[in-house]
């Protein structure tokens, strides 16, 4: 037997040393995360850090500020705000934007007023009837955005300048007036009113309904986000439409549906506006669509889409409120309140930016 013979015979341990072993590395899609880089990687967190600070700044200033009565003050705004922030934060994680939604909200309740009063019927008629043209403007403006496939800052810009001119000519030849006539009279009124302004106790205080509308809105959108197949299709749209479609997303069909979502909202909030005053003025809604893509800014939605949560545009909207009401608590001259919300809008951007960054750095 030859050298070369001995050694084989030997086998591994004896004359040859056993060939070194691969080092196993474990599939990376099988490693926890640790709670830091959970916490990171939660868009929301820049807009919590936010609320955090504009809370202890007006708890500081103005002693008001904590009262159990203000807390129901301020979420309130925050909820009247978020109602629309909500279906606007999946819109813009989706990639697009909706300039129309502000004046949307003045025309479902111009709608449900007028048709109510000149048709004679239930309050309930003109409500339904409100529900159908609200979500036909937002089915119009994602038709319009796929079949065009120009920019949604087009497309809907155009609609906000027609819904503009309609509700304040359709108002003064209907009515003869810039708003509507009441309608507090009229059957069905009150349960409508419950169930759009009205109001609830917990401990003593007032809450309005509007909260609960606010935090089911939350929750659906959430649910939806992280829970069903439409949500993955929301964020792979807004973060490659063209990548979505070539692995068989339904760009066109998720596209429509946000901006239903965005009309239903609207809805929600044009009989909110409607049922506290039983009376709506023609002219209101210009210029909120930018309050509704603020709060959601601010809760951690990116310009450019594929990034966000609704519970972040809850925050925001609850920055909003606390800003809103807090200048006034604190006696401050309310001329200021752009420049807050301006510079919130600044330090949230570029916190969200630096938190998106570090999450992918440790990532």
């Amino acid at each position: 037997m030859n050298g070369l013979d001995e050694k084989l015979a030997k086998g591994p341990g004896r004359g040859v040393p056993p060939p070194p072993a691969a080092t196993a590395r474990p599939d990376e899609r099988l490693l926890g995360r640790s709670p830091l880089r959970r916490l990171l990687g939660r868009p929301e967190l820049g807009s919590v850090v936010g609320a955090v600070a504009v809370f202890l700044v007006f708890a500081v200033v103005a002693d008001s500020f904590l009262r159990v009565s203000s807390l129901s003050t301020v979420l309130y705004a925050a909820s009247v705000t978020g109602v629309m922030a909500v279906p606007v934060a999946l819109l813009m994680i989706g990639g697009e934007f909706d300039l129309s939604a502000g004046v949307l909200v003045t025309s479902s309740a111009l709608c449900s007023s007028m048709f109510s009063y000149q048709m004679s019927v239930n309050v309930w008629v003109g409500v339904g009837v409100s529900l159908l043209v609200a979500l036909a403007v937002g089915f119009l403006n994602g038709v319009l955005l796929t079949r065009t496939r120009l920019p949604s800052f087009i497309t809907t810009l155009g609609t906000f300048l027609m819904l503009t001119g309609a509700n304040l000519g359709l108002t003064k030849l209907i009515s003869g007036t810039v708003s509507t006539r009441s309608i507090a009279d009229m059957d069905g009124f009150s349960s409508a009113r419950a169930v759009f302004a009205s109001s609830f106790t917990v401990g003593g205080v007032d809450f309005k309904v509007t909260v609960l509308w606010w935090l089911g809105l939350v929750a659906a959108a959430t649910w939806i986000l992280l829970r069903t197949r439409a949500g993955n299709w929301i964020f792979a749209v807004g973060g490659n439409k063209d990548a979505a479609r070539a692995v068989g997303v339904p760009v066109a069909r998720t596209r429509i549906g946000l901006y239903l979502g965005v009309a239903f909202g609207a809805w929600v909030s044009g009989q909110h506006l409607l049922f506290s005053y039983d009376v709506v003025q023609s002219g209101e809604g210009v210029g909120n669509e930018l309050i509704y893509i603020i709060a959601a800014v601010i809760g951690g939605c990116l310009i450019t889409g594929g990034y966000g949560s609704a519970v972040g545009s809850a925050v925001g909207a609850l920055i909003f409120g606390m800003v809103g009401k807090g200048i006034v608590f604190a006696e401050w001259n309310p001329d200021w309140f752009k420049f807050f919300l301006g510079a919130m809008l600044l330090l949230a951007t570029l916190l969200n930016h630096w938190v998106r960054k570090r999450a992918e750095a440790t990532s």
